[in-house]
């Protein structure tokens, strides 16, 4: 009996010993942060929701390259902690890449952008942000499928699909990825080409942080000059907004010039100090044909800064939309594109339920909510396939439009008040959606979640094909027999 007592206290004082920080710091070579270091501090504030920030891991370990990554994640294979990996913490959820009482892995300085200037073939670490990797490549020709907010990581933006203003030309950003350099979940390292590793080369893209770390990708770039873009501002009356969300219907479903891009936004601040629409437009080459975004521009915006510009300085004059020092929630919907007939009921509808919503968050201290309007024309699903299989798996039968529903708020508002607040704006989208498919409004189709933009209430897995979440969940466990990243990391899990 005491032989057993005796064991029974050695293996729980070994659990309560498990330290992955102590155990990579004793090491001596890997660089480990605590709570008071300076590079603990600045990197808790490189998230985009403070909410994310104040969430405290035990350490922050900064790996230099994929052989420290791997060592790390030996480590805490044999302990027990829940743990988050952050590439840019862009992703408001919490614990998607932050982590409370566990390491935390940045990978910041897996910074590499290393380009062939021949073939346009680029290895970029996950460390990157996207006005840094368009800086790196300012001046050779070539240019990266990215998103569209220059402070944006890599990781998180690959991993989730990736929508670009490229993306009727090319397809996902995860459409570029040609060898992802990974840490298994034993620490062996690994590369997954379409040829070694098929069914696990399309689980990462659109499969977020269930697999692997991922330490390089090798992406194709492509050739790009000087581009055109900018933005235009519209006060909000009725009658612009109508026209606006026409215009957004009308480019979706006519627009033939795959260089051409458009984000449409509506934006209103406490006690409606603001309340305006904000369009977001991109021509890849330094002109666009003349009428291409005529029908934006015939409005009438108070201000209009579109240019020729370089694609770096487009990214880093994106960045003026981050909402520094307030919680950030960032919710999402894919609906059908309406036909011109029923335009009003649908369009028009869905904003006016996104405006009485929004009516009952005016008084929140801090609040900025917005609502975004981006084309998912056919053109992007088709080039997506050509590049390959995804989770995503969208087809070119129907023109779509996904919306992006953020709020924006200081931490004295519960938390939990306005993730309800924000479950009542993206259901009630859903919900009219799918009413208006049975009676006909709106055709049927295949609708899948956006993960880059999903709420964490939200059902990522239900609403992608049966058989894509079938894979994700038979390859994560053939990787990930012992469920390191399936049960120790947050996240959307199949």
């Amino acid at each position: 009996m005491y032989f057993v007592l005796s064991l029974l206290v050695s293996t729980l004082a070994g659990f309560t010993r498990a330290d992955t920080c102590a155990d990579v710091e004793a090491l001596g070579y890997i660089n480990v942060t605590r709570p008071l270091d300076l590079s603990y501090i600045l990197e808790q504030t490189e998230y985009w929701s403070i909410a994310c920030s104040a969430l405290q891991p035990s350490c922050i370990i900064f790996p230099k390259n994929v052989q420290e990554v791997s060592t790390v994640v030996k480590i805490l294979a044999n302990n027990t902690e829940n743990f988050a990996v952050k590439s840019g913490g862009h992703n408001p959820n919490n614990y998607f890449s932050s982590v409370e009482g566990g390491p935390l892995i940045s990978t910041e300085k897996l910074d590499q952008a290393v380009l062939d200037p021949n073939t346009g073939i680029c290895d970029v670490g996950p460390g990157n942000r996207l006005d840094g990797i368009a800086q790196k490549l300012q001046g050779t020709g070539w240019t990266f499928v990215g998103g569209r907010i220059g402070n944006t990581g890599v990781g998180g933006l690959v991993l989730g699909g990736g929508l670009s203003y490229m993306s009727a030309q090319y397809g996902w950003a995860a459409s570029q990825v040609l060898d992802y350099e990974v840490v298994f979940a034993n620490g062996t390292i690994g590369h997954v080409t379409e040829d070694s590793y098929p069914d696990l080369f399309t689980a990462l893209k659109g499969g977020g942080n269930n697999f692997a770390v991922v330490t390089n990708y090798r992406l194709q770039t492509h050739r790009q000059g000087n581009i055109w873009g900018g933005n235009l501002l519209f006060l909000h009356t009725p009658t612009v907004a109508s026209k606006i969300l026409k215009a957004v219907r009308d480019f979706t479903e006519y627009n033939l010039d795959d260089k051409a891009a458009v984000i449409v936004t509506a934006e209103r601040a406490q006690v409606n100090a603001v309340d305006s629409w904000i369009l977001f437009l991109f021509y890849d080459g330094p002109s666009p044909p003349a009428d291409t975004f005529k029908n934006f521009t015939s409005i009438g915006p108070v201000t209009n800064d579109c240019r020729e510009r370089t694609y770096a300085d487009l990214m880093t004059f994106s960045n003026w939309v981050i909402v520094k020092a307030e919680i950030v929630d960032i919710g999402t919907e894919t609906i059908p594109l309406p036909s011109e007939e029923n335009f009003s009921t649908v369009m028009e509808g869905l904003h006016a339920h996104w405006r009485n919503v929004s009516d009952t968050t005016l008084l929140i201290p801090g609040i900025v909510a917005s609502i975004a309007w981006q084309p998912f024309p056919k053109a992007i699903a088709r080039q997506a396939k050509a590049r390959g299989a995804d989770l995503i798996d969208a087809d070119a039968d129907i023109d779509r439009v996904i919306i992006e529903m953020n709020y924006a708020f200081l931490p004295v508002t519960p938390y939990d008040t306005m993730a309800d607040i924000h479950e009542t704006t993206y259901s009630g989208v859903r919900n009219r959606v799918t009413a208006w498919q049975e009676d006909g409004t709106l055709p049927q189709g295949y609708l899948p979640l956006f993960m880059n933009y999903g709420f964490y209430r939200q059902d990522y897995w239900g609403r992608l094909r049966p058989a894509s979440r079938a894979l994700a969940k038979r390859v994560s466990e053939e990787v990930d027999p012992d469920g390191l990243f399936r049960g120790r990391t947050g996240g959307w899990k199949p």
